[in-house]
């Protein structure tokens, strides 16, 4: 990525006082994580859903409940929280709001499991307060996508890459212009489990990329939706859009609206 993406991407919000700390029983020392201020767009008809929308590198949860609140679908209640700042080994170690640490873009890269487990354990705490007879979700846009797609393969396996057990029963899973930490060894963790494989083929996952992305290349999402679908993720679909950079446009956000008033019955 070029500097002149890395700025763009990058800023630093205000952080508020809401910590969780993560890690694996392997490590002597463990990383706090102070998540920022989370935004609630509340359903302006009968709350029938709630989904945690996850925003992009550098970017804050305001920014994704603006988007948000002008979606026509009065029945979901949207919590968009902040990532944590931290500094960022992308761009040289210049703190920026991130869902997990990350070297570099790609699905080759390195996983920061201890930030993914970190982000995926904030987002399953802010579902835990919701109704029982509402339908939980989770989606979100580049790194947040990324990071919706690992609580996808949490919510299969049962557990975070720590081991802890995975609390919330996920409904639906939208994830635009990301990729999927964790993919090379997702296919034999989720054939090794006969729970793992059901919840797999049962959880319903839309992913969409734009085809002109030059952050996250279209390649990264198609690849990402293979390994899934190879893995066992069998109720996905993955739509692309030409002409569209590392943004969203009216027309995907249609597709996403009508996925979901579809999927959770809205």
């Amino acid at each position: 990525m070029n500097c002149a993406v890395a700025s763009a991407l990058c800023c630093k919000p205000k952080m508020s006082y809401s910590h969780y700390s993560s890690g694996s029983g392997a490590r002597n020392t463990r990383r706090s994580f102070e998540f920022g201020r989370t935004h609630v767009v509340r359903p302006k008809g009968r709350h029938q859903a709630t989904i945690v929308w996850l925003h992009g590198l550098g970017d804050n949860g305001s920014s994704s409940a603006q988007l948000l609140e002008a979606l026509p679908l009065p029945n979901i209640k949207w919590i968009c929280p902040t990532a944590p700042t931290r500094p960022v080994a992308l761009f040289g170690g210049f703190p920026c709001t991130a869902w997990s640490d990350v070297a570099e873009i790609s699905e080759d890269g390195a996983d920061d499991i201890e930030g993914l487990d970190a982000s995926a354990a904030h987002i399953a705490n802010l579902l835990s307060a919701e109704p029982a007879d509402v339908k939980l979700g989770v989606g979100g846009f580049s790194m947040g996508a990324a990071t919706a797609l690992y609580s996808a393969t949490c919510y299969a396996l049962g557990k975070y890459g720590n081991g802890n057990l995975y609390p919330i029963n996920l409904k639906a899973v939208v994830g635009l212009s990301g990729w999927l930490p964790g993919s090379r060894s997702l296919r034999n963790k989720i054939e090794g489990s006969y729970d793992a494989a059901r919840r797999a083929a049962s959880l319903p996952m839309l992913l969409c990329h734009g085809k002109c992305d030059d952050v996250v290349p279209c390649t990264y999402g198609e690849k990402s939706a293979q390994s899934l679908s190879s893995a066992g993720f069998r109720n996905l679909i993955f739509k692309t859009y030409e002409g569209l950079g590392h943004h969203t446009v009216p027309k995907e956000m249609n597709a996403v609206c009508s996925w979901l008033t579809s999927r959770l019955a809205l």
